[in-house]
């Protein structure tokens, strides 16, 4: 696929899940690389990057964090996350069209001051292309939860909580998160400072008031210290900047974070799950969300198999689920849909649980 292709697919996409600015951006964005303008000349070197490692997304988020981090931001007294500052005008100038930090987006202006910025400022630009997108999507534990919550119907020992591709590792503390239903109910703790509203659709998630999570461990090729003003950095310059509630859900997580840290391993997946074993009176649970695709087909294998020899040696005693949120088919012929999948042993088996969108709410069970 031609990297204009990309980016007006990731433009399409973009609008779909709610952010007018940057689908704006990426069509602006695609005809100036049709026409081998700016965009092309700062993405040099990355021209036969495939599909799933989403440039587009990369650039945008190198983007924003200059945005974040320029002088105008920080002398307008903005709660942007400040890193290493950047003192170039054009950052500054762009940051006025950016809802992140007090901006009103305009897609003339803003296009025109993208393309200054890439201009004046191609090598700080170009410091985040090679790193993937890592927004530790808050949004995303809507489904995860939900679908823990469903273990809960069947094995309700404690429980030992994994996951891959974890980021900063916000979505292990999905257990102290606050939710409300369709119908009102609510879920979690309420005094949390991440609520996620009108979480679940569809019939209602069965209760688990005693679930208690003994053991939170992630991993991630790239972990992010979410203690840091550097890993908040990270992970808020990658939320949409015109997708404010995902910013506050982002802001409340990493305050929770703060206080109640978690271990995230700088390890592969594969490596990661080989190391994971199994314990009498509690239940082991592996999840993830939106990163299979950034494993290659050889992890995915090694995972694969490992996840089906956990499930092998399972008990009741010592039950094992793998629970995920990923984009992918119903059957063969069906459209791309983000499922929440449960596979669960020694009993239950593999068992989609709904459908949720690429940043979580709202989840509908089946």
């Amino acid at each position: 696929m031609e990297q204009h292709e990309a980016f007006s697919r990731q433009a399409q996409a973009c609008a779909e899940l709610g952010s007018p600015m940057y689908a704006e951006l990426l069509e602006r964005a695609a005809a100036d690389l049709r026409a081998g303008g700016e965009v092309g000349r700062v993405l040099a070197g990355h021209e036969d990057d495939p599909g799933p490692s989403a440039l587009a997304l990369r650039l945008l988020g190198s983007v924003h964090r200059l945005v974040l981090t320029s002088d105008a931001v920080l002398s307008e007294g903005q709660p942007a996350l400040t890193g290493r500052r950047s003192d170039n005008s054009a950052a500054g100038e762009l940051a006025a069209y950016y809802p992140s930090v007090g901006g009103t987006w305009s897609v003339e202006g803003g296009w025109e001051a993208f393309l200054r910025l890439l201009s004046e400022q191609p090598e700080a630009v170009r410091e985040w292309l090679d790193r993937p997108p890592q927004t530790n999507e808050v949004g995303r534990a809507s489904a995860l939860m939900g679908g823990l919550l469903h273990v809960g119907q069947v094995f309700r020992h404690p429980v030992r909580l994994f996951e891959i591709g974890s980021s900063g590792g916000l979505n292990l503390l999905a257990d102290r998160f606050g939710y409300v239903d369709e119908w009102g109910t609510t879920y979690g703790d309420p005094a949390s400072p991440v609520r996620l509203d009108v979480a679940w659709q569809g019939r209602p998630v069965p209760p688990w008031p005693e679930l208690d999570i003994v053991e939170r461990v992630g991993s991630d090729v790239m972990p992010v210290d979410v203690r840091t003003t550097q890993g908040r950095l990270v992970l808020t310059a990658y939320v949409w900047p015109d997708q404010t509630h995902r910013l506050e859900r982002l802001r409340g997580a990493l305050d929770l974070a703060q206080h109640t840290p978690v271990a995230v391993r700088r390890e592969g997946a594969a490596r990661f799950v080989d190391g994971i074993d199994l314990r009498p009176g509690l239940t082991t649970v592996l999840w993830h969300s939106v990163m299979w695709q950034y494993l290659d087909a050889a992890e995915q294998e090694a995972v694969t198999a490992r996840i089906g020899a956990l499930g092998a040696q399972a008990t009741d005693e010592a039950p094992f689920a793998h629970l995920f949120l990923e984009p992918m088919r119903r059957t063969s012929d069906g459209p791309h849909e983000f499922l929440v999948v449960l596979e669960l042993w020694p009993t239950g088996g593999r068992r989609v649980l709904g459908s949720s969108t690429g940043h979580g709410l709202p989840t509908v069970w089946d």
